[in-house]
């Protein structure tokens, strides 16, 4: 019955996307979008893989009609990619001998395997198509897109010439970049300003959180020992319901309103005291951010303009362009690493045996 039900679920949200893509949110250019960086392009893979977005959407089409969750992991993938020296695809790197990498941090324990496996999956796709032209911090930026728009929200122009890193981050850069989601709104402004995003860019991408879910130790803190007052209390009780101890490892969605669809209800959310984390709620309570957040609780347009920019200067920061880095033939290790691991599982993990 449980299986029934995910499916018609997953049917009901596609027919649902299906709807909002005819409608959806698509801007220009020149209104919309920050300056780009030396290297990038918009049009940076015309020639050498012009399939190359049709074959990531249409692959995620079918990702996210087995598992809408994914979506979510996709968008968090990214974030946490270019939170930690730049959007390079370190992220993707599986620990090596040299030691643990990013995904053995603890900001990182909880992304996806599913969405790992993706972006894997993907490689393989493209490189089947194209050949290995197409990084793998480039197919991380646009399967974040696609993940967006597939759940109904806008769709937007990726700048796209990324090289994927020759290395991961260490443990303590790892969780001095990733904002913990404890944090109230100063220490976010703070992490944000060491991007040069500002508070507008860090409400934006707050509102990632539109999709997906969040994990009892991530807000815990907000019900022991004492209850968070900025908590409404029929949420509070619910959320006791679903994390019963201290200790509790359930999870429950970010956005009680429309958990599947990327849209602006999470900020409704935060206006009825209602944010899961305290990162969440404090941007309506302190008051640097709280017109913000109300207006784009007012107005979805507005959120969509200002996402659409914030998530395009993020996907900017420190990216390795020209000759810089590699353009990786599995994205879960470098090349140099790559020639030690036996030809089928090579194979097979950059998806070559699947398609």
């Amino acid at each position: 019955m449980a299986s029934i039900t995910s499916s018609l679920s997953s049917l009901l949200f596609l027919a649902t996307s299906s709807l909002l893509l005819h409608s959806s949110f698509h801007v220009t250019k020149a209104q919309t979008y920050p300056p780009l960086v030396e290297g990038l392009s918009w049009d940076f893979y015309e020639s050498s893989c012009p399939s190359l977005e049709y074959a990531i959407r249409n692959h995620l089409r079918q990702v996210f009609n087995d598992s809408i969750a994914v979506a979510a992991g996709l968008i968090r993938l990214h974030f946490h990619d270019c939170f930690v020296q730049g959007c390079d695809g370190s992220v993707l790197l599986e620990g090596s001998t040299s030691g643990p990498s990013e995904q053995d941090a603890p900001p990182n324990l909880s992304l996806q395997p599913a969405a790992f496996k993706t972006i894997n999956d993907l490689r393989g796709i493209i490189e089947s198509q194209c050949g290995r032209v197409v990084s793998c911090a480039d197919i991380t930026a646009l399967a974040a897109r696609d993940a967006v728009y597939l759940s109904g929200g806008p769709y937007y122009d990726v700048p796209l010439g990324r090289r994927d890193g020759l290395s991961f981050a260490t443990r303590n850069q790892t969780l001095a970049n990733i904002p913990s989601p404890t944090l109230n709104t100063s220490g976010l402004l703070t992490s944000f300003a060491t991007k040069n995003l500002n508070a507008a860019d860090l409400v934006a991408l707050s509102g990632g959180h539109t999709i997906g879910i969040g994990h009892c130790p991530s807000f815990t803190n907000r019900l022991y020992p004492t209850q968070d007052p900025a908590l409404d209390k029929t949420f509070a009780n619910n959320l006791y319901e679903i994390c019963p101890t201290s200790n509790s490892t359930n999870a429950t969605v970010l956005d009680i309103r429309s958990p599947n669809n990327f849209d602006n209800k999470y900020f409704v959310d935060l206006l009825n005291r209602q944010g899961l984390f305290t990162s969440d709620q404090d941007l309506y309570t302190d008051s640097r951010t709280t017109e913000i957040v109300t207006s784009f609780a007012v107005d979805q347009n507005v959120f969509f303009e200002k996402f659409i920019y914030a998530i395009t200067k993020m996907g900017q920061l420190s990216v390795l362009t020209g000759t810089e880095g590699e353009i990786r033939a599995n994205c879960s290790v470098t090349n140099s690493d790559s020639l030690f691991l036996p030809r089928s599982v090579e194979k097979e993990e950059i998806g070559l045996a699947k398609w």
